[in-house]
């Protein structure tokens, strides 16, 4: 593993790009210090946003607007919310067919656009439900720790609810504080014995959408993120070249130390080509 100063060391290698959004071009509320100066100098090239944020790629871009990240820094945005809403409104996968049709969303209101316009009932308790989607903590609770959520996470369980985890993360850095995500939830509802389907990084489909939609092979592409787990091993099963943005989940724990660094990537078996400090071009 390479160690970069910046993007611009190794771009020029691959004709297009999968970058991840949390944690490497934001950091939930704004763009980190050069990372917009970063995807202009990728202009030329497709640059595709892959995200496991839990909503629909239309509302990660209006989100993206907000921070001022405009639509002519990228060509294309593929949310593991986006695709949840396809797999709900194909049902080609058996595990979907089964679902029914009353969701429950464990998660805040602004994720219910996962479920809008395919026809199914909200169910407003686990009770009602055939099957729970789960885009993560939602506004009322402390989304900090597990604790407020286990009541529900129980009452899902007791109704023999599938879960669709729509966001594998299991935690975030939002403005500087570490937050669980909807992964963290699933993770322990599987322990408990629950059925979780999880869609977004780092499963294998999520990355033939993306490099679908790129219009490229694996080995012409370069996927840029921060989380060792979804990030860098999602794009490892899927053969493509990883660059690990260490300033992101990992920041606290490596503070940019090398060996540290080496032994956190050795530890899961994986080889990402370089790491930078952050998403800047030098």
């Amino acid at each position: 593993m390479r160690a970069l100063s910046g993007l611009g060391d190794i771009a020029d290698q691959y004709d297009g790009f999968i970058v991840d959004l949390w944690g490497v071009v934001h950091d939930g509320l704004n763009p980190y210090p050069g990372a917009l100066d970063c995807l202009r100098h990728l202009q030329g090239r497709p640059v595709l946003l892959l995200s496991n944020a839990p909503r629909r790629a239309f509302a990660a871009q209006q989100m993206l607007r907000r921070m001022g990240i405009g639509d002519n820094l990228y060509t294309g945005i593929l949310t593991s919310g986006e695709a949840v809403w396809l797999a709900l409104r194909d049902r080609t996968d058996p595990w979907f067919a089964r679902l029914g049709t009353r969701a429950f969303l464990l998660g805040p209101e602004r994720d219910r656009n996962v479920l809008e316009g395919l026809g199914l009932g909200a169910a407003a308790s686990p009770e009602a439900a055939d099957f729970v989607v789960n885009t993560g903590p939602d506004d009322e609770r402390d989304p900090r720790t597990l604790a407020p959520f286990l009541p529900t996470l129980q009452a899902c369980l007791d109704a023999r609810l599938p879960m669709i985890c729509a966001n594998p993360d299991l935690e975030v850095i939002r403005g500087g504080e570490r937050i669980l995500c909807a992964g963290a939830l699933a993770e322990h509802y599987a322990a408990l014995g629950g059925d979780v389907r999880s869609i977004g990084k780092p499963k294998p489909a999520i990355y033939d959408m993306a490099l679908g939609m790129l219009g490229l092979g694996p080995r012409r592409v370069l996927a840029i993120g921060d989380s060792l787990r979804t990030d860098i091993a999602g794009a490892a099963g899927a053969g493509v070249d990883a660059v690990w943005v260490l300033g992101g989940i990992h920041g606290e724990e490596l503070a940019g130390d090398p060996m540290r660094i080496a032994a956190a990537a050795a530890a899961l078996g994986l080889s990402p080509v370089a790491s930078v400090p952050t998403f800047t071009w030098q």
